[in-house]
């Protein structure tokens, strides 16, 4: 019992002497690098873009390239329903023809009436003239008679008068009825030709050999490109032939960080799509104002626009790739750093849980700098002293 005793206190001992097991690190002197990271997207500065015909009314897609995928120049791009068009093509073309025969029949009536006109303006001119041969008789006849001559050449004068009218407002008519019957069929012809137009606009072709990038539509089930049964409307932008060899990154950065960043800097590129091979840029160019980036989510936060160009090339790069972009701002040699995991805030000040005998005490620090994984400690800790990379505080 005595030795059971004994050894029983001697295992408390032990146990009460161990030191927690909570993950720890060292303090060490090293070279801390300040450094800033972003997500960026890969652009292409310069492509081609294409557009849903602007004249086509419904547009709905039978056939589209899938996103990514390599063209040569004349392979299809984009295949939309050419049922409506057609049907409209041959509503058009029926309304052409009608039109024109409309003209002929116009133009015939125009010439049988003015024929009819110029028979009429004749006979009463012949009318006139056998009136007046009677008037120049009334020397050698009674006076009643000559007054009936008169009146018969009067009459037959009017006649001439009332011929010519009539010709003149027919002829008018005539006109202003082929005129309108003209542009009637200068609308169809039009109509027709659109829809020519549209139907030869069903069919997208690629313009030139190249990659094509497809649109992305918020969709309930979120982004994705256009597919076949989608509909477009006129006009709309529906895919892009990129410039591959004008390819650039772009990214953003917060208002805060805004003055550690410069034209020319050093910039490593960890695309998301090509893990084995990280890539190196600079800083090409910076927005001078700072926008609402819409993709942050609300309140949309300000933030400025970073393009930056590769030092490298690669035939897997392709545009939409997403990356990890890391700016080297500074590297402080022989500095006392700790994991950015081994910082908490208590009441608004920065601690460490630094181990003291068997229990972590907490201890205010002075924080210099601070960057992804790293952070710059001025005052509060020396070297050797092993610290806390989980809250000791929390219970698990």
């Amino acid at each position: 019992m005595l030795v059971l005793a004994s050894a029983g206190t001697i295992g408390a001992v032990h146990l009460t002497s161990r030191p927690p097991s909570i993950a720890s690190a060292e303090v060490k002197l090293g070279e801390f690098v300040d450094s800033l990271q972003f997500r960026g997207e890969v652009k292409a500065l310069r492509s081609l873009s294409i557009t849903a015909p602007a004249e086509a009314g419904d547009l709905q897609i039978v056939k589209i390239a899938t996103d990514g995928a390599q063209v040569k120049k004349g392979d299809v791009i984009v295949e939309f329903d050419k049922t409506k068009t057609e049907q409209d093509l041959a509503q058009n073309q029926s309304a052409l023809k009608s039109a024109q025969a409309e003209i002929e029949q116009a133009r015939a009536q125009a010439r049988l009436t003015e024929e009819e006109n110029v028979t009429a303006v004749m006979k009463a001119r012949y009318d006139v003239s056998a009136a007046e041969l009677e008037a120049s008789k009334q020397e050698i006849v009674s006076k009643i008679e000559g007054e009936e001559a008169k009146l018969k050449l009067a009459d037959a004068r009017q006649k001439v008068r009332e011929a010519e009218e009539k010709q003149k407002s027919d002829r008018a008519a005539a006109k202003a009825t082929l005129e309108s019957k003209t542009e009637a069929s200068r609308k169809a012809l039009y109509d027709v030709e659109r829809a020519e137009r549209s139907l030869g606009q069903m069919t997208l072709r690629a313009s030139r050999d190249g990659m094509i990038s497809l649109v992305q539509l918020w969709r309930p089930e979120g982004q994705a490109a256009f597919r076949p049964g989608d509909r477009a409307w006129p006009g709309s932008l529906l895919a892009e032939l990129p410039d591959l060899s004008s390819l650039r990154v772009y990214a953003r950065v917060d208002e805060t960080e805004r003055s550690r960043v410069q034209v020319g800097q050093l910039v490593t590129v960890q695309l998301d799509a090509i893990p084995d091979r990280q890539f190196t840029g600079h800083i090409h160019e910076i927005s001078t104002i700072a926008t609402a980036d819409f993709s942050g989510g609300w309140p949309f936060p300000r933030n400025f626009k970073l393009e930056i160009t590769l030092d490298q090339s690669d035939s897997r790069l392709r545009p939409g790739m997403t990356s990890q972009l890391t700016i080297i701002v500074d590297r402080v040699p022989n500095a006392v750093t700790i994991p950015a995991q081994a910082l908490f805030q208590r009441s608004g000040r920065s601690v460490a849980y630094v181990l003291s005998g068997t229990k972590f005490e907490e201890r205010v620090i002075q924080v210099s700098r601070r960057s992804a994984d790293r952070v710059l400690v001025a005052k509060g800790l020396r070297l050797g002293d092993k610290i806390a990379l989980k809250d000791p505080t929390v219970k698990e």
